[in-house]
């Protein structure tokens, strides 16, 4: 059994961010931290805690070994929290709530920043908290902040790629409309087309965002309502939806989540799949992989070039209650440090936050897919910023699922989506 085979559950973390939870938290009237909390504790140094879900990969460990032999004074205490992203999210949730510092710095999905931001919970990292974002993947940036303030400093990142089958299709296609005219070889390989995350859960929102980004639409507007009545929203969805009715989606990808569709691929049952990088390893080193030396990547394809990515990853934030609050955000620009962050990158392979490291030659030998990656990233887009997330995630599975399995018109189910956000955000 090869070494990549710990990576999936850590993997799935990353990218599975959270599933149907609890859609009853609001925001804050102000949107924000009330001053007296964001100066608690400001300039203060000591003892901090760090809280994270499972460390399957081992790399939190090390990393605070190393942190604290250098800062013995400033010590970090790891408080490894659930594996499930869901039940992680809901403990976190309820920790805030006591307005307690029950940790110092905590790793938060992407897609938790604007709701943990609006609720006043996460210190803003301005001023002396300020982390230097410059170096890092623009998109990255954008998902870690809310109404233009810096709430969290990207710590790992991820974003859709595709995997084909090079020894039937030699050069990937570059666009969506070269891809599904390449189905024609997987039917004559009686093999499935294309496959991504397409079962009724987070992953799906995943995809179809990507679907509607890579049209040239959006789920949401930068004022937070949905933007789905736009023709580039239909476009996108509408591909879907006729891919899975003429069968260049086969009908048993609408149970695919990330694990089921790297089985299928590394099995020799797919042309094309829309995963993770955390496939990349798994796909090569597996025992069980057919496709170990006959698979490539590529960037996902758009219209007319390469498509846009959904953003995943974590990122990490500053209690607003913690007394500590200098150590914190030292903390956090070592986290983002180049150092660490190729530590992560080999020991853990996850995906750096940082551009230059898509291009430095010893990575790259190392892990080949971060050319490919860099692609992606510069056409990544986050996943639909709102405090509400929860509710609008289930809005999209719902009547997306039902539009690709033809149970909903697309216009209906863009219109049945858009009134299920607008009800989630009424107060």
């Amino acid at each position: 059994m090869s070494y990549a085979k710990g990576l999936a559950p850590v993997a799935v973390l990353v990218v599975v961010t959270f599933l149907l939870v609890s859609c009853s938290i609001r925001s804050t009237a102000d949107g924000g931290p009330s001053s007296q909390d964001v100066a608690r504790g400001l300039n203060a140094r000591g003892p901090i805690t760090y809280a994270q879900g499972k460390d399957d990969n081992n790399v939190v460990r090390p990393l605070v070994e190393k942190w604290n032999s250098a800062h013995p004074a400033e010590k970090v205490t790891f408080k490894e929290q659930s594996g499930a992203p869901e039940q992680l999210h809901d403990d976190l949730v309820a920790k805030f709530q006591t307005k307690k510092a029950s940790f110092d710095v905590v790793s938060i999905d992407v897609t938790w920043t604007a709701e943990l931001a609006a609720n006043g919970w996460l210190q803003p990292l301005t001023g002396s908290a300020l982390v230097d974002t410059l170096a890092m993947v623009p998109a990255t940036v954008r998902a870690s902040t809310y109404k233009n303030v810096l709430y969290a400093a990207p710590v790992s990142t991820d974003a859709g790629i595709l995997y084909y089958r090079k020894d039937l299709v030699p050069n990937p296609p570059k666009t969506w409309d070269e891809m599904m005219g390449m189905c024609s070889i997987a039917k004559a390989n009686n093999i499935g087309c294309y496959a991504g995350q397409f079962a009724k859960y987070e992953g799906l929102t995943a995809n179809v965002a990507e679907a509607i980004s890579s049209a040239g639409g959006t789920i949401l507007g930068p004022d937070g309502k949905p933007t789905l009545s736009s023709a580039a929203a239909e476009r996108g969805l509408q591909n879907l939806v006729t891919a899975y009715a003429n069968g260049n989606i086969p009908k048993e990808a609408t149970t695919y989540q990330e694990e089921q569709g790297r089985t299928a691929f590394e099995d020799g049952q797919l042309l094309f799949l829309r995963n993770w990088p955390y496939m990349y390893n798994l796909a090569r080193f597996d025992d069980s992989s057919k496709v170990k030396d006959t698979f490539g990547i590529a960037a996902m394809p758009g219209p007319s070039g390469p498509g846009a990515s959904s953003l995943g990853g974590h990122s990490a934030a500053i209690s607003v209650y913690s007394g500590h609050k200098a150590t914190a955000a030292d903390f956090l620009r070592f986290l983002t440090s180049d150092g660490q962050q190729r530590a992560f990158a080999t020991e853990g392979y996850l995906t750096p936050v940082l551009s230059a490291l898509y291009d430095d030659p010893v990575l790259v030998a190392q892990l080949p897919y971060l050319t490919v990656l860099k692609s992606s990233m510069n056409n990544a887009n986050a996943l639909p910023t709102t405090p509400f997330y929860p509710a609008v995630s289930k809005a999209v599975q719902d009547n997306a699922f039902a539009a690709i399995t033809g149970v909903k018109p697309v216009k209906t189910a863009l219109f049945d989506m858009t009134r299920a956000i607008d009800s989630a955000r009424a107060p």
